[in-house]
């Protein structure tokens, strides 16, 4: 490989934030070599006029068109010359070392297919959504009914996003937060890239789905940390990112459950997305600011 560590990161319009997720990238460097790749998705902010004046040595790629975060996330995987590679979002801010924790760990657990760090909201709170459960029928239940809430500590009710883990310990989990996921290049060679059926959401679950699939762990590394904005990129097209949110859980169900349900199960859980949809489309007309998934500080 070209890179020890390859950094692919999909911008649409999120040019403030971009500025300093790249910044934070070369203030605290990866200690050995590394190269960043921004895919640009039709932005109208002037994103890449800033990349080619400001970061003249960061590989940009220019789309014509809004091709969603999963088909541009994969040009850039593919380019990509890293033995690791880590996908991050524009919103981000690396915090130092957390690059050369997350590949230092990797070198150490071969077994690893990928990691990711605790993800900071910017009030300084953990997003749990960086050391998550695979959403099954129950455990998306009690996610929606909100008993993960009541009962943060129980394996039964908090099985989505792991809140009776230890936040602070390294565990291994069923999948990470798409906002900063590294994979390494054997996992991609023998896994494949992500599924370009997700326009955007649920992409980072099905990846991690399929990795440990064909035998690989994943970790949540927390000694790694980076800030996450969150949503600032949806938030910009906030109907269409709910129906691609609903979406993409619709994909995941039909793609890894479906097929071992009763067709009155499937029935039930197709009719219980697209209602919570329908309910988060009429929401958000009522609402001055717009939020897709959960609400970041």
């Amino acid at each position: 490989m070209a890179f020890e560590l390859s950094i692919c990161i999909v911008n649409y319009n999120s040019k403030e934030y971009l500025n300093k997720c790249l910044t934070s990238i070369y203030s605290n460097p990866f200690k050995k070599s590394f190269e960043v790749i921004v895919v640009d998705n039709n932005s109208s902010d002037n994103s890449p006029a800033l990349i080619k004046e400001k970061f003249p040595y960061v590989m940009i790629l220019e789309n014509q068109e809004n091709n969603g975060f999963t088909k541009a996330n994969n040009q850039g995987v593919r380019i990509s010359k890293g033995r690791y590679v880590l996908s991050l979002n524009p919103d981000t801010v690396v915090l130092p070392e957390a690059l050369n924790t997350l590949v230092d760990f990797m070198d150490n657990h071969p077994e690893a297919g990928g990691c990711g760090p605790k993800v900071l909201n910017s009030n300084g709170t953990i997003q749990h959504q960086c050391k998550r459960g695979f959403p099954t029928i129950s455990s998306t239940l009690f996610y929606f009914l909100g008993l993960h809430k009541i009962f943060p500590k129980s394996k039964l009710f908090s099985h989505y996003l792991m809140t009776y883990l230890n936040p602070d310990e390294i565990n291994e989990v069923d999948s990470l937060s798409g906002s900063c996921l590294m994979v390494r290049r054997e996992v991609i060679e023998r896994v494949g890239v992500m599924d370009e059926d997700y326009i955007m959401y649920g992409d980072d679950l099905d990846w991690c789905y399929r990795i440990k699939k064909m035998g690989w762990k994943i970790y949540y590394v927390p000694q790694a940390q980076i800030i996450h904005y969150g949503g600032k990129s949806s938030r910009a097209l906030p109907f269409r990112s709910i129906l691609w949110f609903h979406r993409a859980m619709a994909i995941f169900y039909k793609k890894h459950y479906s097929q071992n349900c009763l067709f009155i199960v499937n029935w039930l859980v197709y009719t219980g997305i697209w209602t919570n949809a329908i309910i988060a489309f009429g929401i958000n007309l009522l609402r001055k600011e717009k939020i897709v998934g959960s609400r970041k500080p």
